[in-house]
């Protein structure tokens, strides 16, 4: 049996619920249901209760369980004091994080870390921040880059290292009549198009919600995952969008007047695993040097 198969069956048993489990492992709902059914015929009985509302284990789902955690905790273990014997010579650092993370804050840690020790291999997750810390908790990842707060079932085993305080600003089309200037009020985007991040996502929630205390209501006519595909569709005049600071040059985008717009993001790691030198090492860099370029 393969440990992919007892982190899948702990990943239901977490969400209680086949499509928001797969969505969270990536998976599709087809294949991860398919998983249970060839894990159930090689048990011998079922595992899991289908419900109106998702599923729930059977006894025998809850004592598998129990046997599967620790199964995988092992695994978990072997594979680090491996990872610790090896040291930076060799090893794979696996870390998540969204958009911004992923395109403006990694690279120059990676290739520090790069630099120094070549023979170090990334695996690299671009997702929204509740998959992240979820694949964290899992073993999955190493570290994650996500938005506080966190709020999925298990958080408080994350370990959350501040990183940085990221401010959102807005970005309008060439011709609009906030074109040029450095601030904007939010009573300014009163029937305005925004071209807006995908709804559920961490960056969307804090928008969402600065425009809902302001008693602004935004006319989405566009969701996207990409900056630069927001940045591109803001510029052909689509709508207004809000994206990070980090992806933008220094006299570009407008803050707002109204009050502060920013989001924490922050490292996490599990509160029960000690960081392999590889990981640890890339952890301090990736720290550093965000923090860093917050003050420049």
């Amino acid at each position: 049996m393969e440990l992919t198969t007892l982190r899948y069956f702990r990943s239901i048993a977490s969400a209680g619920h086949l499509t928001r489990a797969a969505q969270s492992l990536g998976v599709t709902q087809p294949a991860l249901s398919a998983m249970v059914k060839k894990l159930e015929r090689e048990v011998g009985t079922p595992l899991l209760h289908r419900t109106p509302r998702g599923v729930e284990l059977t006894e025998a789902g809850r004592l598998f369980l129990i046997h599967a955690d620790d199964a995988i905790r092992r695994a978990d273990q072997a594979l680090a004091a491996v990872r610790q014997l090896m040291g930076l010579e060799r090893g794979t650092i696996r870390v998540g994080g969204g958009a911004t993370a992923i395109t403006y804050l990694l690279p120059p840690a990676v290739s520090e870390i790069r630099k120094k020790h070549a023979g170090l291999r990334f695996f690299i997750r671009e997702a929204g921040s509740s998959a992240v810390a979820a694949a964290v908790l899992s073993g999955e990842l190493d570290l994650g880059i996500v938005t506080l707060p966190i709020t999925l079932a298990g958080a408080d085993e994350l370990l959350r290292t501040p990183l940085v305080a990221d401010q959102l600003r807005l970005i309008v089309p060439p011709k609009h009549p906030l074109a040029g200037k450095r601030v904007f009020r939010w009573s300014e985007l009163a029937g305005a198009d925004v071209v807006a991040f995908e709804a559920g996502s961490a960056v969307r929630d804090v928008i969402d919600r600065a425009a809902a205390d302001a008693g602004a209501s935004l006319n989405i006519v566009m969701e996207l995952r990409s900056i630069e595909s927001i940045k591109q569709m803001v510029r052909a005049g689509i709508g207004v969008g809000f994206v990070s600071r980090f992806a933008l040059g220094t006299e570009e985008g407008l803050s707002c007047k109204d009050s502060g717009f920013s989001r924490q993001m922050a490292i996490v790691r599990r509160r029960d695993r000690d960081l392999a030198p590889a990981a640890r090492a890339f952890h301090d860099s990736l720290l550093r040097l965000s923090r860093a370029n917050a003050r420049d």
